[in-house]
C-alpha cells in the first residue's frame, strides 16, 4: 500500500480521534450552558450542520485546488474553531460556543473526504483496502478520543477546557503530517469534459443504492450515538463510563474496516450492506433490554458495526458510479446529503431522546434501518425489468 495511504490513515485518526472527544464532550457542555435541555444537543447539530454546509464547497474547492491545498485549509478551520471554543468555555457563552462547534464542523466536512483521497493514491485493484486502511485510522482514535476527554475534563479550573486545547493540538498535528503527504494535483484525478446534469447524477441506480445506504447508516448510528452520553447520564452511569461505552462503539465502527474491503470484494458491496442493516436493526432490540450498562455497550457495538457495514461498502459502490469528470459533483451531492442527515439526527437526538426515552427512541430506528433492504430490493427487479 502506497506511503501516501498511511498518512492519510494517519490524519483520519487525528480527526476522528477529534470528532471522538466531541461526542462525549459536547452533549454534556450543551447541557450545562444551554438555556435548557431540549438544546443540550445543539451544539452537535451545529457540527453537523457545519460540516453540511462544508460537504459541496469542499468537493469543489479540491477539484480546483487539488486534495491537499483543501485538507490544508479544512484544518486550518477546525484549529479556528477549537481555539473559539476555549474562549466559548473560559466566557460561559452558550451562542459562542455554538459558533465553535459550526467551525469545528466544516473542518471535519473537508476531512470526511479523505477516504476518497485514497481511492485516487491506490491502485484500482486496490481500492477497497484503501477506503478501509483509511478508515481503519479511527481504531487508534477509539482510545485516543476517550482517554484525551476523560484526561482533559478537570484539567484546570473550567470543565472540558483542556479537552478544546487537545482538539487544537489534533489539528495542528494534521496540518504538520499533510505537509509531508504527496497528493496527485486535481487535473491528475478529476478529469476533464463536459459533466453530466445534477439531475441525471441523482437519478442513477448505483448513486440511489450508494446513497441511501450511507444516509441510513450515517442517520441511524449518529441519532443513537448523540443521545447515548444523555441517556446514560440520566440513567445515572458515570462519565467514565459513558467515555468507555463510546470508545468501544468507535473501536466497532473502525476495527472491522481492515477487512470490510475483502467482504466487499468477496461476497458483494450490496450484500455487507444488507448485513450491516441487521446489525443495525439488532443494536435497536439490545436497547430494548433497559438501561443497564451492559446493555449500552452491547447496543453501541452494534450499532458500530452495523455502521461499518453499510457506509464503507456504499462508498465502494459510489466510486463506481461517477466518471472522472463527475466526481466533484457527485461526491459533495453524495457528502450533503449523507451528512446533512447527520445534521438532522443530531439536532434531534436530544429532544426525542429527552420524550421518548432510550428504548422507544431506539425502536423507532427499526423500520429506517430497513430503508437499503428496500431500495437494493427496487434495484434488483428494475434491473430485471430491463434484462
Amino acid at each position: 500500500m502506497p506511503l501516501t495511504v498511511t498518512l492519510l490513515s494517519l490524519c483520519q485518526a487525528l480527526l476522528v480521534t477529534g470528532n471522538v472527544l466531541l461526542i462525549a464532550v459536547s452533549p454534556l457542555i450543551g447541557a450545562s450552558l444551554a438555556p435548557s435541555t431540549s438544546w443540550s444537543t445543539a451544539p452537535v447539530a451545529t457540527q453537523w450542520l457545519g460540516l453540511m454546509c462544508a460537504t459541496i464547497p469542499a468537493s469543489l474547492i479540491m477539484a480546483r485546488l487539488g486534495r491537499k491545498r483543501g485538507f490544508i485549509l479544512g484544518n486550518i478551520v477546525g484549529l479556528v474553531g477549537a481555539l473559539v471554543a476555549v474562549q466559548a468555555l473560559m466566557s460561559q457563552r452558550f451562542g459562542l460556543f455554538l459558533l465553535a462547534t459550526w467551525l469545528i464542523g466544516i473542518g471535519i466536512g473537508f476531512g470526511q473526504l479523505y477516504r476518497f483521497a485514497a481511492v485516487e493514491a491506490a491502485p484500482a485493484k486496490l481500492r477497497d483496502r484503501a477506503i478501509g486502511l483509511v478508515m481503519g485510522g479511527g481504531v487508534l482514535a477509539a482510545f485516543a478520543g476517550p482517554w484525551l476527554a476523560r484526561v482533559s475534563r478537570e484539567l484546570g479550573d473550567v470543565p472540558f477546557l483542556a479537552s478544546f486545547v487537545g482538539l487544537a493540538a489534533l489539528y495542528a498535528l494534521a496540518l504538520v503530517v499533510l505537509m509531508l503527504t504527496r497528493l496527485p494535483p486535481a487535473s491528475r484525478t478529476h478529469g476533464e469534459g463536459t459533466p453530466l446534469p445534477l439531475g441525471k447524477i441523482l437519478r442513477q441506480p448505483g448513486f440511489i443504492v450508494a446513497v441511501s445506504a450511507a444516509m441510513v447508516g450515517y442517520g441511524v448510528m449518529n441519532l443513537a450515538m448523540t443521545a447515548t452520553p444523555l441517556a446514560m447520564a440520566g440513567a445515572g452511569h458515570h462519565f467514565n463510563h459513558v467515555s468507555m461505552t463510546i470508545q468501544w462503539h468507535v473501536v466497532a465502527m473502525f476495527l472491522p474496516s481492515f477487512f470490510t474491503g475483502h467482504l466487499a470484494a468477496r461476497f458483494g458491496a450490496k450484500q455487507v450492506i444488507v448485513a450491516g442493516c441487521l446489525l443495525l436493526v439488532a443494536s435497536a432490540l439490545v436497547a430494548q433490554w433497559g438501561i443497564g450498562l451492559a446493555g449500552f455497550n452491547v447496543a453501541l457495538i452494534l450499532l458500530g458495526l452495523g455502521w461499518n457495514f453499510t457506509f464503507l461498502p456504499a462508498t465502494g459502490l459510489l466510486t463506481e458510479s461517477y466518471r472522472p469528470v463527475d466526481k466533484a459533483r457527485t461526491q459533495a451531492a453524495n457528502e450533503f446529503l449523507v451528512f446533512g442527515t447527520a445534521a438532522i439526527t443530531a439536532l434531534l437526538a436530544g429532544p426525542l431522546v429527552s420524550s421518548l426515552g432510550w428504548a422507544t427512541l431506539n425502536l423507532l430506528l427499526i423500520p429506517a434501518a430497513l430503508v437499503p433492504l428496500a431500495v437494493l430490493l427496487w434495484q434488483h427487479r428494475a434491473s430485471l425489468a430491463h434484462a
